[in-house]
């Protein structure tokens, strides 16, 4: 029933995304349903891209209709626990393992051509998990705003890189992952808290980078000090939509997909960090990669700039064909920088000859 609920509310989306290309399925096997969003050529070259919290498919639209009318097969999932993709209740349902064996299932069903795997955010350890453990699925990999970490994306990973010069550790124990501590330690009421007016939220979370912002604390590094996201008030301000990042009907598609599923389900991700670093430990050749990888950084990104922080190291120790192109963005650098992001993506994809 739930399904077919998630299905009904982004159904009035569904026809305006296929006007313009983009045809949305659903694949289903016995552990896992997956609505994923396509376009181009089903005898193309293979481009997967993969969404972070708090997002769905249709993040990557412009960058699918771009690569698309290229001759590119390109497909964008709703990832597990996002729109209308299945969403178990238990929190070690959304260990990377689980989410990379999704990928794979919806690898198989589109043909398991090697294929260029895109990540953003949180998608980006999943495109990581994928390349280290499954590589001959991936000719190529690009991370956006996230790099690749072979010690998997965990706090215990993510603390030694924190600059301790600007988050000296007797204040800012947790640096810019301090929300990533407070979701585990306050995770009920993140999700009430971000369920509590959920366009509000994500008109709030989706914002454009600010350069005056490079080299200061992270609002990120706040969130225990000031009893979370939103402070006392437990819900997020008033905001108008970003018009240059989400179009309207994207943005209202995003909303009503979370009216749905709420933020329990994409909060989960971060509840997983021992058995993430087991997976992580198990690769081959200590999750070094060997494809071409390409990194997207956001020079406006307080939370993963490789630029003003140490986070980028794991990366460039592991990665044997990394390519790094930085670009004045924020955190949400696929939506604010739509064609310079292809751009980049299409320039690397050249000079690879992939």
């Amino acid at each position: 029933m739930l399904g077919r609920t998630v299905e009904a509310a982004a159904t009035q989306a569904v026809t305006a995304q296929e006007k313009s290309g983009l045809a949305s399925h659903t694949f289903s096997t016995p552990r896992h349903t997956t609505r994923y969003w396509e376009a181009g050529p089903l005898d193309g070259p293979l481009m997967i891209f993969l969404h972070g919290w708090p997002g769905i498919g249709l993040v990557w639209r412009a960058q699918v209709e771009a690569f698309a009318s290229e001759g590119w097969h390109c497909v964008a999932p709703d990832m597990r626990g996002y729109g209308a993709s299945s969403m178990p209740t238990a929190s070690d349902a959304y260990a990377l393992r689980e989410i990379v064996q999704d990928m794979i299932e919806l690898h198989d069903h589109l043909g398991a051509r090697p294929a260029i795997w895109v990540g953003h955010d949180l998608g980006s350890p999943v495109v990581g998990a994928l390349a280290a453990h499954h590589a001959k699925r991936s000719r190529g990999v690009v991370f956006v705003s996230v790099p690749y970490s072979p010690e998997a994306f965990a706090l215990p990973s993510l603390l030694p890189l924190v600059d301790r010069k600007l988050y000296p550790e007797d204040q800012y124990p947790d640096g810019q992952w301090d929300y990533y501590r407070f979701y585990l330690t306050h995770f009920d009421q993140t999700v009430t808290d971000f369920n509590a007016d959920i366009p509000a939220s994500l008109a709030a979370i989706y914002r454009s980078g600010n350069p005056a912002s490079v080299g200061k604390l992270y609002r990120s590094a706040l969130v225990t000090r000031n009893g979370g996201w939103f402070g006392s008030a437990h819900h997020a301000p008033a905001v108008t939509p970003d018009p240059a990042l989400w179009p309207a009907a994207d943005f209202d598609a995003l909303v009503e997909a979370f009216r749905v599923t709420g933020f329990r389900p994409g909060n989960s991700w971060y509840l997983n960090d021992t058995a993430n670093l087991a997976y992580a430990h198990a690769a081959p050749d200590h999750g070094r990669l060997h494809q071409p990888v390409l990194f997207l950084n956001g020079d406006f990104d307080g939370l993963c700039d490789i630029n003003h922080n140490r986070v980028g190291e794991p990366m460039r120790n592991t990665c044997k064909e990394l390519s790094v192109t930085s670009l004045p963005a924020g955190h949400w650098l696929p939506l604010e920088l739509k064609a310079e992001s292809v751009q980049a993506i299409r320039s690397w994809v050249k000079a690879r000859s992939l």
